[in-house]
């Protein structure tokens, strides 16, 4: 019998020591959690896009292409008269955190309409700065142009956008 406690005894010091010696491979550490929330990024309208006076022909159409300079000129049958009227690219705004970089989003197409049946279209937007821009002290201007497609013997009128003209900023 004596044997046998000696035995259980023995079992009994290996199991305590085992299990003493897994408790010492153990370590933990903590650590903190920060966060920094930004200056949300903002765009604001300064200017709208004006393409000015365009003349055009009865029998032939054309572009005027108006560049984020607010300069402008004309393919095909479309001229400029000396008359130009409002010419300006749209102009805008962009705020937000000093030094962090922006991508710009352009719309592919938009529309103006004299509120009739008579439309042209817009396309191929540009800006600058073009795909990104920097808001160095936390500010940049950027400018928007595009070109516009008129038809031949295009309806005299005013027109204006019918659809949006969204331009798109967000951090990278």
């Amino acid at each position: 019998m004596k044997n046998i406690i000696s035995k259980v005894f023995v079992a009994a010091a290996i199991i305590v020591g085992a299990s003493a010696t897994s408790s010492f491979a153990q370590a933990t550490a903590t650590a903190s959690a920060t966060a920094n929330i930004i200056t949300p990024i903002t765009i604001a309208l300064v200017t709208n896009m004006n393409f000015g006076n365009i003349a055009v022909s009865p029998t032939s159409g054309g572009t005027v292409v108006l560049a984020p300079a607010s300069t402008r000129t004309s393919t095909g049958g479309v001229t400029l008269p000396a008359t130009t009227g409002t010419v300006a690219a749209a102009n805008f705004t962009v705020s937000g955190a000093t030094g962090y970089t922006y991508a710009i989003t352009l719309p592919t197409t938009a529309t103006l309409s004299d509120g009739s049946s008579h439309t042209m279209g817009m396309s191929a937007f540009t800006s600058t700065p073009s795909g990104t821009g920097v808001l160095t002290g936390g500010s940049q201007t950027l400018t928007v142009g595009a070109t516009l497609t008129v038809s031949a013997a295009q309806a005299p009128n005013s027109y204006t956008n019918s659809t949006a003209v969204p331009v798109t900023v967000n951090y990278n």
